[in-house]
């Protein structure tokens, strides 16, 4: 699903050129669940940005899905992403006057669905994070947990391949966070979702399949759950 060959990331900061990633070479199955850990400045959310279509690498070759995405143009990486990648980060994001169906069905608004089949994804997608009961319940009626499950929601609405999560349960209680990483591996598992998740907590990258660990930019070591 994802092939990394030679990825590297480099922009200016005054006069010093820094690179956050550097020849960086990766390969993630369909269906795999992926942790990424290191210390802060270790590349984990360049990368995670890379992979997503945020930003473009400088050098190097990244093939998600049969598509070389570094050739693309902007737009086109913009219609890309809508279509591929489900992001999810640590502080939810959501929106705070909407509603639990309302922040999902966000991302499928600019879409050519109709009413009907944009309500039954919305639907579908809070089913599966068991949130039903709760649609109709905006962030501040919601705990913390709950929140992130509605971003989840909103993540895979779309039906991406990828979904990409930066410290998804940094913000949880241990509790909320087990639920997450458990929504997650079933994410992967049942619904061949392919994951890339950043995370500091070594107990949060044993629900992944395989844990890489990033430093200065490059992959020190490669280990399976």
């Amino acid at each position: 699903m994802i092939q990394c060959r030679g990825l590297s990331k480099s922009y200016h900061k005054g006069s010093t050129v820094v690179t956050p990633l550097e020849a960086l070479d990766l390969d993630v199955p369909k269906g795999e669940f992926l942790a990424l850990m290191g210390p802060s400045g270790s590349g984990k959310t360049t990368l995670l940005n890379l992979l997503s279509g945020i930003d473009s690498p400088t050098s190097g070759s990244l093939i998600i899905a049969g598509t070389e995405i570094a050739k693309l143009s902007r737009s086109e990486l913009t219609r890309w992403r809508a279509k591929h990648v489900g992001y999810i980060f640590q502080l939810y994001h959501l929106v705070p006057v909407l509603t639990a169906f309302e922040n999902v069905e966000l991302p499928l608004l600019l879409s050519h669905m109709s009413k009907r089949e944009r309500h039954e994804r919305v639907e579908n997608a809070l089913s599966l994070v068991a949130l039903s009961d709760r649609m109709h319940h905006t962030p501040s009626e919601l705990s913390g947990g709950q929140e992130q499950r509605v971003a989840i929601a909103r993540a895979i609405v779309a039906d991406p391949e990828i979904l990409v999560a930066d410290e998804p349960t940094g913000d949880l209680d241990r509790d909320s966070a087990t639920r997450i990483l458990e929504l997650l591996r079933q994410l992967a598992a049942e619904f061949e979702k392919t994951i890339v998740m950043v995370t500091h907590d070594a107990k949060a990258a044993a629900a992944a399949d395989r844990t890489l660990h990033l430093e200065k930019g490059q992959l020190l070591e490669n280990l399976h759950a």
